[in-house]
């Protein structure tokens, strides 16, 4: 629509519809009308956006408005009318006004950048607003009710002489602000919200408000609103709209038959080709997808890179393959699939088919690899269909189907302006800098279109007949070639489309320098190399060789394989986890052969080295249980001295903290390490010998009640901890406080843990542990010690 509307103003708040799917959406996808827009020429729909404006259009003055009252711009209009008729969209009743149908009338919301008529912008005013506005213009309406004022007032402004008079009138700021307002289109107005601001009236613009040459929406808020006949009417007599009757001229260069035909077999080979390559290239090494989808640029370009080719062909490749069914996601890579196995033994014939009727339905353009902001686009992303896409393809050939027998379009550009007369409605990409030159660039490669005219193959695509197009492949595209021809500059040569068997051989053992009508591979000692690393031999080679080759292989090339050969291998690697060596070859060969190690995986590699594919230590503790007595070397060849580990603690423990309540045992110590500091040892003795043998009394705190369940459920567990201890710990479970304890594992690891959030599970203590940062669950019977937090 941007083509269509091209003579607009600028300043259009409310976008038109601009594709396809744009304007399906706008018309709420009605079936009829929404089959019929994508192939509308550009005059349909002008004339329908100038009905549109019109509130009721006769002939005459639809031909006014668009200035076609005779000659070509006559039956331009004619012709539009007659389009238009045919799909139902507009049709003159009995008084010989046009009609238009609803849905299309709703495409535009500001058609040619006018707003609303005169009827609709004062449909929500009172009589009395009316009769303000017919009083400040002196008529006199048929009666003082509102249907005859506003009757009065709509005949008073739909005559542009009346108007333009009244506006010479005015006051020079309101003559400016009027003239200004009828080039402009009109801004999208917003809702108005409860006390919501409100416009501020610009300078004039309350003379013009009075005589409805501008109407305030109420409901609304912005600037106030121009009645479509008012602006219509200043814009002057000279004004018309945009009317395109004619196509775009297109300047001829001569296309015979049989040039197109040479040029059309040119362009499918070398496609055919890459498509080959390109495939080739992903069954192999299926290329990664992005965390958002698709295929990112990187990969794109080890694609290319790898097949030789541009940008363009690997996306048209990948998008055609992938609609075909020869590639499919594969987790985070894209993989080709069962049919890609058949698909790579036809014919190049066969094979383009498959690829030209993919392309010819795909709902994208493949080629577009920029979006708006100029940033690349990743292949394969999974985008939404685009209708718009689908009917530029076939506008295309349409367009150049169009050209008088024998002759092509001599500049591109001039095919993309035609196509955008055809269908203005078609999505155009952003990174073309001429019309639809992506497009056009993707019909050239597929032989679709050849000198600027339509190939057979695009022939036979616009009709959609499937045969048709396997017979115009098949007759342009040469059979693939099974042979090719070596130079004794160490390249081999392929014209045309090489098998699928003489490109897996190529490939194995030569490196592809180009690929198209002619592809070339290179020998290298890098390359014959790999052939021999995939296990073939020099005899092998040379023979596979000499069987695709047209002429005998030249002597650089033989030499080349067996010069290779020569040097290949004489240097092995394996891998090993240890060696073993010794100055014994009896008795490493009795190792090698000793059933007990066959676990080892040993190898003899000398007569005086071994090597092992387990481990160091597990292959010594092997050979000492097995009765042998080796040793173990450092990696500088010294033994390793092996001396035993001693186990230690990471950390220390904090030395324990004494109890608050002590045993009948510490209490009876106690007066013993007192009297020590103040009584000498014979003495003590003397008394200890002298002392009557009583039995001590009970341990009051035996008999002490529990405080709490908690604590009574604490001690019936905790054995390794004294009262005051358990009181503490009980304490901290009952009041939510942390607590810092000495547990001991159950692999006798002792730590110290603090502890909070406890829980009591007897016998088990659950809480969060500061140190691990995790909640824990404890055996109460293994605390050893309690300490404040």
């Amino acid at each position: 629509m941007e083509r269509v509307l091209a003579a607009r103003p600028d300043a259009v708040s409310a976008p038109e519809p601009r594709s396809v799917g744009e304007l399906a959406d706008r018309l709420q996808r009605p079936a009829s009308v929404a089959l019929a827009l994508p192939r509308l020429t550009q005059p349909c729909l002008q004339v329908a956006e100038a009905v549109a404006v019109l509130t009721a259009a006769s002939r005459d003055d639809l031909a006014g408005l668009l200035d076609a009252t005779h000659g070509e711009r006559a039956h331009g209009l004619a012709a539009a009318l007659e389009a238009l008729a045919d799909r139902a969209l507009m049709w003159p009743d009995g008084n010989g006004l046009l009609h238009m149908a609803a849905p299309l009338r709703n495409a535009w919301t500001s058609p040619l950048g006018l707003d609303a008529p005169l009827a609709r912008l004062l449909g929500g005013s009172n009589s009395d607003e009316l009769g303000r506005m017919v009083a400040k213009l002196a008529i006199k309406p048929a009666a003082n009710r509102k249907e005859m004022r506003l009757a009065a007032l709509i005949d008073h402004h739909s005559d542009p002489v009346r108007v333009t008079a009244l506006v010479a009138k005015a006051p020079a700021a309101t003559r400016k602000l009027l003239e200004r307002r009828a080039q402009e289109a009109p801004e999208r107005p917003g809702f108005i919200m409860f006390g919501g601001p409100r416009a501020d009236s610009e300078p004039g613009e309350q003379w013009a408000l009075e005589r409805g040459l501008l109407i305030r929406d109420r409901h609304r808020y912005g600037p106030a609103r121009m009645p479509a006949e008012v602006a219509l009417a200043l814009r002057g007599p000279d004004w018309h709209a945009p009317f395109t009757p004619l196509p775009p001229g297109v300047r001829p260069a001569p296309a015979t038959v049989s040039d197109i035909d040479r040029e059309t077999s040119a362009a499918t080979m070398a496609f055919a080709a890459h498509a080959v390559s390109v495939l080739g290239v992903c069954a192999a090494a299926p290329p990664a997808r992005l965390k958002a989808g698709g295929v990112g640029a990187r990969e794109l370009a080890r694609i290319g890179r790898a097949a030789q080719c541009d940008e363009i062909p690997v996306r048209l490749v990948l998008e055609a393959a992938s609609a075909a069914g020869l590639l499919a996601r594969d987790g985070d890579r894209v993989a080709a699939t069962a049919f890609y196995d058949n698909w790579a033994e036809q014919e190049p014939a066969d094979q383009l088919a498959v690829l030209l009727r993919a392309w010819w339905a795909l709902p994208l353009t493949p080629g577009g690899s920029r979006d708006e902001d100029g940033k690349a686009l990743p292949a394969l992303a999974g985008a939404p269909p685009c209708g718009g896409c689908v009917q530029a393809r076939h506008g295309l050939l349409t367009a150049a189907s169009q050209l008088p027998a024998g002759e092509g379009a001599a500049n591109s550009a001039d095919l993309g302006a035609l196509l955008g007369w055809l269908r203005p409605l078609v999505d155009e990409l952003p990174q073309d800098t001429t019309p639809f030159a992506t497009l056009i660039r993707e019909a050239e490669l597929l032989g679709a279109l050849a000198l600027g005219a339509v190939s057979p193959i695009g022939a036979a695509l616009l009709a959609d007949d499937a045969q048709a197009l396997t017979d115009a492949c098949r007759r342009l595209l040469p059979a693939a070639s099974g042979t090719a021809r070596f130079g004794s500059d160490l390249t081999a040569v392929v014209a045309g489309t090489p098998s699928a068997h003489l490109l897996a051989l190529l490939d194995s053992v030569a490196d592809r320098e180009s690929a198209g009508a002619a592809s070339v591979w290179r020998f290298s000692p890098g390359s014959v190399r790999r052939a021999l690393d995939a296990g073939l031999t020099p005899d092998a080679l040379t023979a596979d060789l000499a069987a695709i080759a047209v002429e005998p292989l030249p002597q650089p090339l033989s030499y080349l394989i067996h010069d290779t050969a020569r040097s290949h291998g004489r240097v092995r690697i394996v891998s090993a986890a240890c060696v073993i060596h010794g100055e014994e070859p009896a008795l490493l060969a009795e190792l090698a052969a000793h059933r007990k190690l066959t676990q080892l995986g040993l190898r003899l590699l000398a007569p005086t080295v071994l090597i092992s594919r387990t481990p160091l230590d597990k292959t010594l503790a092997a050979l000492r249980s097995a009765g042998y007595a080796p040793v173990a070397e450092k990696p500088d060849g010294s033994v390793r001295i092996e001396r035993a580990q001693r186990a230690r603690a990471a950390s220390t423990l904090p030395p324990p903290r004494p109890s608050g309540g002590r045993s009948r045992t510490q209490r009876a110590d106690a007066h013993t390490t007192d009297a020590r500091t103040t009584v000498d040892l014979p003495s003590l003795a003397v008394r200890l010998r002298d002392a009557p043998q009583d039995i001590p009394e009970p341990d009051p705190w035996d008999d002490r009640p529990y405080a709490s369940d908690t604590e009574e459920i604490i001690a019936g567990h905790a054995r390794n901890l004294s009262f005051t201890d358990v009181r503490q710990l009980a304490h901290a479970v009952d009041d939510g406080q942390a607590i810092t304890i000495e547990y001991v594992a159950t692999s006798g690891d002792e730590t110290v843990r603090t502890l909070s959030r406890l829980e009591l599970d007897a016998p088990y203590l659950h809480g969060w542990c500061h140190l691990r940062n995790d909640e824990r669950m404890f055996t109460i019977s293994r605390i050893h010690g309690v300490m404040p937090a």
